[in-house]
């Protein structure tokens, strides 16, 4: 159970980040609607660009990241449908929090229902995907589908994590003509975007304390209660997942699952295109 709130080490750095963050939000398309969502847990932003009309996508961030990072695919998404994009409440963004998150779930559901959603078409990436698989799994009737990209809840996250996110941590410093190189070898992808993404990402990372506990694998009895369409895209050198064990598990024990793929992709980056 989560004790503390999330916050920023000095307000200064909480200013340097913002400054940041602005400029990454900046990089999304137009027009880009804001909205501020009142929950139980503080207030939630969330962003809104594409079609007037359908049921939307609803994309959730991983882990450490922000409504910024999903630039490359909100125009292509909103020529389909209308899409929102959330910044979780207890990572750095654009969401204010001022309780302790208990239930991501509760929280979700207060977020779609302030914002008027009904039914959605959620896409959740890392931790994202975590949240994601646990709204499918409360049996909610707001999903009209659910797309997990490399997301956390299938498996135990393996010892090797935090090695990796250790060893990208330092590439960074390393000189920028290393980096293309480097992004192959650790299977990096943040190591060669755009400046404008990467700053608040890593300076939330030195200066944003999340307070969040572990997330635990869902066990089966839990991912048996999935019954909405469902597909899972895992990266072929994922550092959260080992891939074949992971669509193994999603295939014996979740009812609704459509599609379960490997992608080649070098990293675990969002998909740099517009399927959904």
């Amino acid at each position: 159970m989560r004790t503390k709130t999330g916050t920023f080490t000095t307000k200064q750095s909480a200013s340097a980040f913002e400054r940041a963050y602005e400029r990454a939000m900046a990089l999304w398309p137009s027009p880009r609607g804001a909205f501020d969502v009142d929950t139980d847990v503080g207030m939630t932003r969330v962003y809104r660009h594409g079609l007037p009309d359908g049921d939307p996508i609803v994309l959730l961030h991983g882990h450490g990241g922000n409504a910024s990072t999903w630039y490359t695919l909100v125009e292509q998404l909103g020529r389909r449908r209308p899409v929102y994009a959330v910044d979780t409440i207890d990572d750095p963004g654009g969401s204010i929090q001022t309780r302790p998150v208990r239930d991501t779930s509760a929280w979700l559901e207060q977020v779609m229902e302030g914002l008027g959603l009904d039914r959605v078409h959620l896409v959740g990436h890392s931790y994202g995907g975590w949240m994601a698989l646990g709204l499918g799994v409360s049996g909610t009737g707001r999903l009209a589908t659910l797309t997990l990209l490399d997301p956390g809840g299938l498996l135990k996250v393996p010892k090797t994590f935090l090695a990796h996110l250790v060893a990208g941590a330092l590439a960074m410093q390393a000189p920028a003509t290393w980096k293309p190189g480097l992004a192959k070898i650790l299977a990096e992808h943040g190591l060669v975007e755009g400046p404008e993404i990467m700053a608040p990402v890593i300076l939330g990372s030195r200066w944003f304390r999340p307070h969040r506990l572990p997330t635990p694998p869902y066990i089966d009895g839990e991912l048996r209660k999935v019954n909405v369409p469902t597909q899972i895209l895992v990266g072929g050198r994922s550092r959260l997942l080992r891939p074949a064990a992971a669509l193994e598990r999603a295939h014996r024990l979740i009812p609704g699952l459509e599609r379960a793929e490997i992608v080649g992709a070098p990293d675990t980056a969002c998909p740099r295109n517009g399927r959904s």
